[in-house]
């Protein structure tokens, strides 16, 4: 089981991790963050773009907020604009933010029942671990971002958790 406070303190670390991805992707080309590097989604601004997009599809399943206008086959290419991708990652992030300060400690202890789309078929599992879920999710695709972005040059904060700025 986890507590409130472990999802307060993975929303301020899935924030401050975005930020230093985002500040580093921002000191290279357009087209070195398009640049397909061998990654599972290819590019670095893919990679970002499917990330979001995950948070987006799972903040809907938490929230019953409005989903992601992409499915997962084009979740590489939601925000095809770097601009766009950074104020919908900013605007994610507030959201995932603001929904970690008012969760129900109850609503940990339920079950979510979903459909999905990808697997055509519905699944029920406790809150508490889709919730851990998407925060893994998060630090999975953030890793790979680290790697193609300090191959590219670029230097991302470090990422570990006991570092993080006012933990």
């Amino acid at each position: 089981m986890i507590t409130i406070d472990y999802v307060c303190t993975m929303a301020a670390y899935n924030r401050w991790q975005n930020g230093s991805l985002y500040d580093a992707a921002a000191t290279i080309s357009d087209s070195e963050r398009k640049r397909q590097r061998g990654a599972f989604f290819g590019s670095i601004h893919s990679t970002l773009s499917h990330l979001l997009w995950g948070d987006q599809i799972w903040m809907t399943r938490f929230t019953l907020a409005e989903p992601p206008t992409t499915g997962l086959v084009d979740s590489t290419e939601t925000y095809p604009d770097w601009d766009d991708l950074v104020t919908a990652r900013n605007a994610r992030d507030d959201a995932i933010t603001a929904w970690a300060m008012n969760l129900d400690p109850a609503w940990l202890e339920g079950d979510l029942t979903w459909t999905s789309a990808a697997l055509n078929r519905e699944f029920s599992q406790p809150v508490w671990k889709l919730v851990t879920h998407m925060f893994n999710h998060q630090t999975h695709h953030r890793g790979q971002i680290h790697a193609m972005l300090t191959a590219a040059g670029a230097k991302p904060d470090d990422t570990d958790l006991p570092f993080m700025p006012h933990s």
